[in-house]
Formats: structure tokens, C-alpha cells, sequence
């Protein structure tokens, strides 16, 4: 059941949506369109090593997960808009300094806080989805919103490549400021306060440290939040990754952008499809299925890989089918984790967020530290962390599969 109840002039669902997704497209923005440039930026910083480039990429997901446990308790006090706006400002403010970064560590310095200003628009989007719905109409929301996201990882390589055949890395950090003040913009005019203020906590350690054991003593909450680690583990450890296997071992050169866009294409597809089931058949059976299906076609490549080199079009079939069922069981298992939590979203967000952020960066480090030529390291990530997420799902369900569960009341939704 919902509370959609708003202002005149507030937001509609599909600018709501589009809004919520700009605020997320800004992190995979500045993640994805990164990925073409990592030789460029590491010959120009002196980084001969292609392992240590990726650190352009981690050290921005370390600042993104670790800020949103301060972001969390923030804007469950003072509401979502003015952290919002602090963290986008943050997150311009890094990317103009970094097309002026001298050093690789200066470099890899900025990055970190710029992910930290991120963080705020990852704890505020999950918060005001929680804030305005709940249940299966949430989930279809959080997928339509996934499904506009993906529109940057789709796009965003590809830009990159353009910018770097006509330019300079730098005009990529350009590019980046330019459309964080544009959706910053957007957000600023047309995005209400959507914490109302019965619900808002003080900032008190007291207060905050219970947000914190709400969230940690709910069995399905976490235990589903740490399924969304696992499985953003995994992909991480493949992004990273992406560029020596798509142009390493499978030598597509330019058209590794076409060959990345696709597959986020394929995700954006999974996560339109899921808003439509999902309202049907429930976030846990979808769920569920989807983490079974990863784990048997994980299974498939990682066996193809140990007998061999693995034929390009085999691995990109099953690299597609494993990437849809991954959109439809996070996504679901992220509406999961959040549902029972609306009193405390922020902080909720904010926990799950540094889970999957912060955690899925080691882990998906350690994963891409390990590549060596094969798809044998995440083949072998693929099947472990899906095994690890079936364990987690059995734990949150005490033992049973493709349940229905409880459905909870949304927040009242305020205007500013």
C-alpha cells in the first residue's frame, strides 16, 4: 500500500523517476565514462602498471560508500534537500580540480572525496523513494529509476571514447561538471522536502546509534543488504576489469564501448520488465529466481573457462543472461532492505549503501587484482558471491524461498 499524497505542483511519477535517476546516473557517470581513459590518464600521471590504473576507479568508490554513513543520520535530521545540494557541490567542485591534478595521488585524492560528495545522492534517492512508496509499487518505481540509470553506463564509455579521440581526459572531468550542475539545477527547482517532520531524528548519538541497531537487528533488512553487497562485489571485480577483457584478451578495440553499452542496454531492458512483473509475482519470487539463474550461469563460465580460452560469443551470451537476472535480483533486494526500515531511511540508505559501495570495492578489487589474462578470477567471483547471496536470501526467509512477505505503510510525502 502507498501515500502518495503531494502539493500541488510537485512532482509527477515519471519526473519523480527521472529526477531520482539523474541523481544515481551521476555516480555510474562518474565510474563508467572513467573506464576508456584509464591507459590515458595513468600514461599521463607516469602509471605504467594497468592493475594500479583501476585505482582511479576504486578510490572513488571507497569515498562514495564510506560518506554515506555520515550522509545517512544527516539527512534523517535536517531533511533531503540540503545534503543533497552540499554533496553534488562537492562532487563539481572534485571533478574541476581533478582536470588540474598534477600527481597520481593527487588524483586518486580527489576522486575520494569527490565519491564522497556522491554519497549524498545515492543516500538521498534511495530515501525519498522510501519516503514516497512502499511495497510492490516501490519496486517498481526503484526498477523504472534503475532503468533510466542505466542510460549513462550505456552511453557514458562511449562518450568517453569521443572525447578522447577529439581531446583530452581532462575534457572528460569538464564534461562531468557540467552535467552535475545541470541535474543539480533540476533538483534544486523542482524537488520537495520529502522527510516529514514527525519523522525527522535528532542528531544525537543516542538517536543515531539507534537508527544504526534498527538496521542491524532486522534480520531481512540486513541480511538482504548484504546480498546487494555480494552480488555489486562481484560486478565491480567484472568493471574494472571490463576493458582488459573486452580489448585484452578478446581484442575488440573500439568497439568495446558498443560491446559495454549493451549489456547495460540488456540491464535497462531487465529492470523495465521487472517494474511490470514485479507487481504481479513479488519482489522475494523474482528475487529469487534471478539469484538461481546467476548462479547456474555463473557456474557455465567459469567451467567453459577452466577447459580454455572461452569462445567470444558463448561468454557475451552468458554474460548477457548473467547481467539481466542481476538487475532483477538487486534491484528487488534492494527494495527488500529498505522496506521494513521507513522510519529511518536515511540511516538505512546510508548503511546499505556503504555495504554494497565500500564493501563491493575491496571485495571487487581484490577481484580485479587477481585478473590475469583469463576469465577464470571472475568466473570464479561470479560463482562464489552467488552461492554467498542464496546462503543470505535462506537466512532471510529462515529457510524457505519465493515467499510473499509483509507489506509496509509509506511515509506521509510533504512539499517543501
Amino acid at each position: 500500500m502507498t501515500h502518495q499524497t503531494v502539493s500541488p505542483g510537485a512532482l509527477s511519477r515519471p519526473e519523480f523517476i527521472g529526477l531520482v535517476a539523474a541523481l544515481m546516473a551521476l555516480n555510474a557517470l562518474a565510474i563508467d565514462i572513467m573506464l576508456p581513459a584509464l591507459p590515458n590518464i595513468g600514461a599521463a600521471l607516469g602509471v605504467a602498471n594497468e592493475n594500479e590504473r583501476q585505482l582511479v576507479v576504486s578510490s572513488y568508490m571507497v569515498g562514495f560508500g564510506a560518506a554515506q554513513l555520515f550522509f545517512g543520520p544527516v539527512t534523517d535530521r535536517f531533511g533531503r534537500r540540503a545534503p543533497l545540494f552540499f554533496g553534488i557541490g562537492l562532487y563539481v567542485l572534485c571533478a574541476i580540480c581533478a582536470t588540474f591534478a598534477p600527481t597520481f595521488a593527487i588524483m586518486l585524492g580527489l576522486r575520494f572525496v569527490q565519491g564522497c560528495g556522491a554519497a549524498a545522492t545515492r543516500v538521498i534517492a534511495m530515501s525519498v523513494i522510501r519516503d514516497r512508496y512502499s511495497g510492490r509499487e516501490m519496486a517498481s518505481v526503484m526498477s523504472l529509476a534503475f532503468m533510466v540509470f542505466m542510460a549513462i553506463p550505456i552511453i557514458a564509455p562511449g562518450v568517453g571514447q569521443i572525447f578522447l579521440s577529439f581531446g583530452t581526459w581532462h575534457l572528460i572531468f569538464i564534461f562531468m561538471t557540467v552535467l552535475a550542475t545541470l541535474i543539480g539545477s533540476w533538483a534544486w527547482l523542482r524537488l520537495p522536502e520529502t522527510l516529514h517532520p514527525e519523522y525527522r531524528r535528532e542528531l544525537k548519538l543516542s538517536v543515531v546509534a539507534d537508527g544504526f541497531r534498527a538496521v542491524f537487528s532486522n534480520r531481512v533488512a540486513f541480511f538482504y543488504g548484504l546480498c546487494g553487497m555480494l552480488f555489486f562485489s562481484a560486478m565491480f571485480g567484472f568493471i574494472i576489469c571490463t576493458q582488459q577483457i573486452f580489448v585484452g584478451i578478446y581484442h575488440l578495440g573500439a568497439w568495446f564501448p558498443v560491446a559495454f553499452a549493451s549489456v547495460a542496454a540488456l540491464m535497462a531492458v531487465a529492470n523495465f520488465l521487472n517494474s511490470r512483473i514485479v507487481k504481479h509475482f513479488g519482489m522475494r519470487r523474482v528475487s529469487h529466481l534471478a539469484t538461481l539463474i546467476y548462479l547456474a550461469t555463473g557456474t557455465t563460465i567459469l567451467i567453459l573457462a577452466l577447459m580454455g580460452p572461452v569462445n567470444f560469443w558463448a561468454f557475451y551470451g552468458l554474460l548477457m543472461i548473467l547481467q539481466f537476472v542481476f538487475a532483477w535480483a538487486t534491484s528487488n533486494m534492494n527494495s527488500l532492505s529498505m522496506e521494513p526500515l521507513g522510519r529511518v531511511a536515511g540511516t538505512a540508505a546510508a548503511v546499505f549503501g556503504f555495504m554494497q559501495t565500500v564493501g563491493g570495492a575491496v571485495i571487487g578489487t581484490f577481484i580485479g587484482q587477481q585478473f590475469n589474462g583469463t576469465l577464470i578470477p571472475n568466473a570464479t567471483a561470479y560463482v562464489v558471491m552467488g552461492a554467498l547471496v542464496l546462503c543470505c536470501v535462506l537466512i532471510a526467509e529462515k529457510g524457505k524461498l519465493f515467499g510473499v512477505g509483509v507489506e509496509y505503510q509509506a511515509a506521509p510525502v510533504i512539499a517543501e
